[in-house]
């Protein structure tokens, strides 16, 4: 008898909250369901924040239920208010049509969209066609203020000031429930933990719109074992497209995870089975680098491909062995003479002054294998092989 696929999420520890854990775990055990996940184009690439989506989109889809991925080319004119502290920035028109179809580049490489097997929309297509009044007779009905009010997502924004523009976007989510059930006969809501309160919304009102049965089903966020959000870089978010962080830089990131979050990173970013994963995780002191390079290897290859993390790959031992000849380099203007914190900060390679300032003290950043002491330290050479902390080597070359 084959899995269920419900046994196997919970298993690697996606599930956070569900409707009604019995009749979910029996309904995709027993009938091939089609369901949803949204994707607010909020930026031009997804980040490592919507990796456990994708996975969990892509194992749905290897037990035979069929994915729509649903891009907010409607939502996104709003902005999704949960875990926000103030208000999203409002994007134009053409920013959203271009964040979506970069989503939709993104996300196929996760999952197969041949012969129907999965479904891309944009609720742009129907919301902007509402009328207001058409939303308010329909929708408005099946809400209830203070139910709304109780949401997490409006509490921690209510001291701040919560716009109605924002408090639009629970309706606006459900509505995109009861459209994908009615249209696709879409039976079940995926998303992050965030979502919890948006995809209650959208169970309810497609239930009381229709009388079917619906679901929702939460995926935990990627977190590392101290609560912290994982994914955050020196220079902002740790982002799927290559062009915003280079796959060496990505396989980079998930080599250096801290050992305590190794089994969870295994778990929910590789396709790696359970026995693997706990073979690998019970690895202890340098041996659990074996664990982490084939983790950086594993999330590489399915972000970037498998050429690009052999590569990355490669070049990670290169530098760990002493070799340059296939480390990273970039190419910096007017190099020479020029402070090396600027330099840095202004390539992203660091977060900001204070925090090169930290490293020095820390003895933390070198030059061509001298630690840099200077805060004021320049560069006066045409081509300098740069370490930051322990293990993030790269060529800083001077440009033409």
């Amino acid at each position: 008898m084959a899995e269920n696929v419900f046994d196997t999420l919970r298993e690697r520890g996606f599930i956070a909250q569900c409707t009604d854990e019995n009749e979910v775990r029996e309904l995709l055990a027993n009938k091939k369901i089609t369901f949803y996940i949204g994707f607010d184009p909020t930026a031009d690439s997804l980040h490592a924040g919507h990796f456990i989506a994708l996975m969990v989109m892509a194992h749905m889809q290897r037990a035979g239920h069929r994915p729509i991925c649903l891009v907010g080319g409607g939502t996104g004119t709003v902005g999704d208010p949960s875990g926000r502290s103030d208000l999203r920035k409002v994007m134009t028109d053409e920013i959203i049509e271009h964040n979506c179809e970069c989503f939709k580049r993104q996300i196929a490489r996760f999952i197969d969209f041949s012969d129907g097997r999965a479904l891309m929309v944009n609720n742009g297509d129907w919301l902007r066609k509402l009328g207001y009044i058409d939303l308010l007779r329909e929708v408005g009905a099946h809400f209830t203020v203070n139910r709304m009010l109780a949401a997490e997502c409006y509490k921690q924004r209510w001291e701040k000031g919560l716009t109605f523009l924002e408090f639009n976007y629970m309706v606006m989510q459900a509505y995109d429930f009861y459209k994908l059930n009615g249209d696709y006969d879409c039976v079940m809501q995926l998303g992050g933990d965030d979502q919890w309160s948006n995809i209650i919304a959208g169970v309810e009102l497609t239930r009381r719109k229709t009388g079917r049965a619906v679901y929702g089903l939460t995926n935990r966020l990627l977190t590392k074992s101290d609560g912290q959000k994982m994914g955050k870089t020196a220079g902002g978010a740790l982002w799927l497209d290559e062009k915003k962080v280079s796959p060496y830089e990505f396989y980079q990131y998930w080599r250096n995870v801290d050992d305590a979050d190794v089994k969870t990173c295994l778990s929910l970013l590789t396709f790696l089975p359970m026995d693997e994963v706990n073979r690998l995780s019970a690895l202890k002191d340098e041996h659990i680098n074996e664990a982490k390079s084939i983790l950086a290897y594993e999330v590489t290859k399915l972000v970037h491909g498998a050429a690009a993390a052999e590569s990355a790959q490669r070049t990670a031992q290169s530098v760990f062995s002493g070799s340059s000849e296939n480390m990273p380099s970039i190419t910096v203007e007017n190099m020479i003479g020029r402070k090396l914190l600027d330099v840095l900060v202004e390539n992203k390679l660091i977060g900001s002054k204070g925090e090169g300032r930290r490293l020095i003290a820390q003895s933390g950043l070198t030059v061509d294998d001298e630690k840099v002491t200077d805060i004021d330290k320049t560069i006066d050479g045409a081509e300098v092989v740069v370490r930051i902390g322990k293990k993030k080597f790269f060529k800083l070359i001077k440009g033409e």
